[in-house]
This record gives structure tokens, sequence and C-alpha cells, in this order.
């Protein structure tokens, strides 16, 4: 079925004007509407966003939008970062290509829009070149999406589905220090949902949360508590002793990139003391 869509795009993207006017965007996030190419619907329209962060919204699309997603900052690092996106359930009228040089891979259809999970891609694999599907009635038609530039530091633990892999040494010691949240604490109860696993945790200490995704108990309750993500079948079980969580917020939602056994973080953090070879200090009295 992709073959078929994809062989006529070709040549189509030959034929496209490039228009560079915007209807309304800042660096982060765009709006436009497909109404004002009525009659054009053969232009592109070039859109670039510069933030980590930010979101799409295009009402009753026609014709196509090329989407450049870069960081505001430009450095080597920028080369390894990748882009999650993730559509709105009602997200529709649209393909999702990548566009690489000219040439086209589909990323995501607009049946697979719908289902509104997260697809991620190196930056350097191209920009998006978002393709109306032609309708003669376009109304109700809006394609949404929110993005997120990612870091590969820790590789493909950074993205939510990830397979499960013990973390070495090296790799709890770069994620106590550059993840988006560290905690200490225990597993209560494990979800087992469609895709993922979303595990109940009882925080003991709190040593760093990007955003509110652990919420504290009260005055007299000490303790946070909080909802973690990651692969179903990494076989998480509950009360298996004390964990060092660490991983990734991503679209709000907190994913597991590192979970040792707190004795075990402890055995690496003394040693690399001792070494004096410690990325960061971490308080553990």
């Amino acid at each position: 079925m992709f073959t078929s869509m994809r062989a006529p795009l070709l040549p189509l993207l030959l034929l496209f004007r490039i228009s560079f006017c915007q209807y309304s965007s800042d660096q982060c996030s765009w709006k436009g509407s497909g109404l004002t190419h009525e009659g054009h619907t053969r232009d592109v329209e070039q859109v670039y966003l510069r933030c980590s962060q930010g979101s799409l919204e295009w009402l009753y699309p026609t014709g196509a939008i090329i989407v450049n997603l870069r960081p505001n900052v430009v450095s080597p690092a920028a080369a390894r970062l990748s882009v999650c996106i993730k559509p709105l359930t009602n997200s529709s009228g649209t393909n999702l290509f990548l566009d690489l040089n000219g040439k086209l891979r589909l990323l995501l259809s607009e049946q697979g829009q719908a289902q509104g999970k997260v697809h991620c891609f190196g930056i350097q694999e191209g920009a998006l070149f978002i393709e109306a599907v032609p309708r003669l009635d376009i109304s109700r038609r809006i394609t949404a999406f929110q993005y997120e530039l990612v870091s590969d530091r820790l590789g493909d633990a950074q993205k939510p589905g990830a397979p499960c892999q013990p973390c070495s040494d090296d790799q709890m010691h770069l994620a106590v220090c550059t993840s988006d949240f560290v905690a200490r604490g225990t597993i209560k109860k494990v979800n087992q949902e469609e895709e993922h696993s979303s595990l109940s945790v009882e925080i003991s200490r709190l040593y760093r949360q990007k955003t509110q995704i652990f919420v504290s108990g009260g005055v007299r309750v000490r303790n946070w508590t909080g909802l973690i993500k990651m692969p179903r079948h990494c076989g998480a079980k509950v009360g298996e002793g004390e964990f060092l969580f660490m991983g990734m917020v991503r679209f709000g939602e907190a994913w597991m990139s590192c979970a040792p056994r707190y004795k075990d973080f402890m055995r690496m953090y003394q040693e690399a003391q001792q070494l004096g070879t410690n990325l960061c200090q971490v308080d553990t009295d």
C-alpha cells in the first residue's frame, strides 16, 4: 500500500511551487490553514522551528508543507539529535514523509496518525514533508502533533518502547548526571498496558525532576509518588528492593532509561569518588 502511495509523489514534488510565507508561527510552534492554498494546491509552505519542543496545527490541509526542525543552538551534538512526534488522536488529512534531498520516505500515514503513538527519527534523516490527502471536502480535517528534540546521549534507551538492557557503570554514571529525573524509591504496583508497563512508585529521596511527575504526599508525609513507563517485556515486579529510577520526560510522561538497585549505584558512585572520576556530585547522605 505504501509503495503505491509513494511512487507518484516523487515527480509531484518537483512540480510543487515553493512558498515562503508563513501563516502564524513563532520559534517553537506553527499554526496555519490550507484555505489560503485553495486554487494553489501544489504550493509547498516552508516552516522553520527552532525549539527543543513545540507543536504544529494545520487546519484544512491542502498542498504540502516542509517542516524544518533544528535546535536554536548550533553545535556538533545537534547532529546526533532525534525528533519525536506525537500526533493528536484526531489528527487527519495528511501523510507524513521524511524528505532527504528530494527523496521521500513514508513516516506516518493518515491512518497511523489516528493512533496517537510517538514516532522518532534522527534529525539527519531529513525534514518533515507533510502532504495533504486530496479530497473534495477538506472540512473537519486537521493535522496536529507535538514534537520534542531528544538527545541520543543514552542511545536507544532514551526512546519510548526501546528494548530492555542492563545499564553499565558508565551508562549509570551518565544517567544520574543527565537524566530528566533521578529518584530513589520502590515499586508499589505494576499495570500492564497494551504496549508498555506503568509503574506506580514511592519515592523516598527525590534528587531531580524536570517537570512535576512526582507528587509530594503532603507536609507530614515526606515521600513522593508517581508513574514511570517502561517497555512491557522488561518484566518489572513489585517489592524487589530499592532502586534509583532515572530517565526522560517525553510529552509530560516519565520513561525509564536506567534503574539500578540502589546498592549497585552506591558501589559504582563510591568507586568513582575514590578514583576522582565522578561526572557530578550526588548527595547520598
